[in-house]
């Protein structure tokens, strides 16, 4: 699955359907492996820069045909997740991480404090603050942020197949939850493989919690949406899910997904 181009040599951001009549805003933080070349590969290998550490693989593609059926605005990260996650915020250790899993990261090692102020105020702030304005669109804003999950992390595998987050604004994931258990016999479980324990609901909490935007984090098993056909059958599950979920929350009212 090859790495997704940003939009231009420098964006670190960019919007799908930026004018979609939905309340909803979907996030895809991690939608690219992309490394521009002044970062010289991170000083990873090849094979390293496609996996998982680098991105959420097949997250986008689901993201965007979520975004399609549900009329709603995305917002993606262009860059990889090595050079600054947007999903972290700038003082967490995995921001700019010098390892992940099994990878030593040598392009993040050591940063001076100006290397790392450079990355947060011409990566992080600029994402967030489109974030901001997507959701600022709308008085009844819902945000949903779209990630995928490697299978076997540490040598373990994962059985969880969809994974529901949520920090502490729960009303969301509830519905989804009560959804899924009706229409799926896929394994879907709530703050799983990951919960806010381990510090990635950092999106919900800097937009959704502090403004009362009901949210909620979905995680896909990557092997699950390896392909595209896989990929547009998941936005289009999700994207059902999400639209049933949100008639059952009197402060949201309808989102219509198209058939």
């Amino acid at each position: 699955m090859a790495a997704q181009p940003p939009a231009s040599p420098t964006a670190p951001v960019r919007t799908v359907n930026p004018n979609g009549r939905s309340p909803l805003v979907l996030v895809c933080e991690h939608a690219s492996a992309h490394i521009p070349e002044r970062f010289d590969h991170l000083g990873l290998p090849p094979e390293a820069r496609e996996t998982h550490i680098a991105w959420d693989p097949g997250a986008l593609a689901v993201a965007e045909r979520m975004s399609k059926k549900l009329d709603a605005r995305l917002v993606a990260g262009t860059l990889s997740r090595l050079i600054y996650d947007c999903n972290r915020p700038p003082d967490a250790p995995d921001a700019m991480p010098d390892r992940s899993e099994a990878y030593d990261i040598p392009g993040n090692v050591d940063l001076s404090d100006a290397e790392k102020d450079a990355r947060i105020k011409g990566i992080y702030e600029p994402f967030h603050a489109v974030v901001a304005q997507m959701l600022a669109k709308s008085p009844k804003a819902v945000c949903v942020t779209v990630h995928s999950f490697t299978p076997t992390y540490h040598g373990q595998p994962r059985s969880v197949e969809i994974g529901v987050l949520h920090d502490e604004d729960a009303r969301l994931a509830d519905a989804m939850l009560a959804i899924a258990a009706q229409h799926t016999l896929m394994r879907v479980e709530r703050n799983a493989p990951y919960g806010p324990q381990d510090g990635v609901t950092h999106t919900l909490q800097r937009h959704a919690l502090p403004a009362g935007h009901p949210n909620v984090m979905i995680e896909v098993r990557s092997d699950l949406i390896a392909t595209s056909a896989e990929q547009q059958a998941m936005g289009t599950m999700l994207a059902h899910w999400i639209s049933a979920a949100c008639g059952d929350i009197d402060t949201i009212g309808v989102i219509k997904c198209t058939a």
